[in-house]
């Protein structure tokens, strides 16, 4: 379950990152709703993680699905590079995340 809930937070992280971008253009009340909602949903589906899982592994799990889903849903959705050394490194970011989930 608490992987579940790290999974989640690093979507909802990812979300929260695509709501700042959406803030950034909107100015709006609700894309700051949506950007509070998102971020708080991420920190606390992280806080339920941590209740089982070591902080530096979680921390490094919810990081790199943030980082990487955002890096990925910018060059599909807002025309970013998709150069493949760009797209080598977000797959070692996965293949990170998935190491230190079969280690765990």
């Amino acid at each position: 379950m608490a992987w579940l809930s790290l999974v989640l937070a690093g979507l909802f992280e990812v979300c929260g990152v695509l709501s700042i971008n959406k803030l950034h253009r909107d100015k709006s009340l609700f894309s700051l709703f949506l950007l509070l909602v998102c971020f708080g949903l991420s920190f606390s589906f992280l806080a339920v993680a941590l209740e089982v899982l070591p902080m530096g592994t979680a921390y490094a799990v919810w990081t790199g699905i943030g980082a990487s889903g955002g890096a990925l849903l910018g060059m599909v959705f807002f025309g970013e590079s998709k150069d493949w050394k760009r797209v080598f490194f977000i797959l070692l970011i996965i293949c990170a995340v998935v190491g230190l989930k079969l280690i765990s």
